[in-house]
């Protein structure tokens, strides 16, 4: 176990939230479910929480109720590999959600994602700061990342 874990916090929702997560990412699966037990607020039986990984890394998930909801100030950042990888994303998590800007999403649950390269932040590297420039006003002119665009940007043809 983890000594640091991501807790996601749902209204009553979080198994949902959990089966969608883990349909689209892989080496991910639900390993543990707790119920509610009698006299709590929820129904006796109802999931309280859920422990899961997606792509081998571990996360929990909590039916807390309505008093929190999801914001932007957190969000999920997955490096793709490639731009196939990160349109499979793109499409997967947008299923219901909202796009943003600079390659962040909103998912039906209110989750903030970037869809970002792996070699984004080389791209954006502060030691050299016109390549940065570069980059990141490119990056200004998108919302789902164009890995070719950015590339292009970082080696200085645009």
């Amino acid at each position: 176990m983890k000594t640091i874990m991501p807790c996601l916090w749902f209204d009553t929702n979080a198994e949902e939230a959990v089966n969608f997560y883990t349909s689209i990412f892989p080496d991910s699966e639900i390993t543990r479910i707790t119920r509610n037990p009698p006299g709590m607020p929820n129904p006796e039986g109802s999931v309280l929480t859920i422990n899961f990984t997606l792509r081998g890394e571990e996360f929990l998930a909590l039916n807390g109720g309505p008093a929190f909801q999801f914001n932007e100030a957190i969000s999920m950042y997955v490096n793709c590999k490639d731009q196939a990888e990160i349109d499979h994303y793109w499409e997967k998590l947008l299923d219901g959600g909202s796009e943003m800007a600079c390659g962040w999403l909103k998912d039906k649950y209110g989750v903030a994602w970037q869809i970002v390269p792996d070699q984004f932040m080389k791209w954006i590297d502060a030691n050299d700061m016109e390549t940065a420039q570069r980059v990141l006003t490119v990056m200004q002119t998108m919302v789902k990342f164009d890995m070719a665009k950015l590339e292009a940007a970082y080696n200085g043809a645009q």
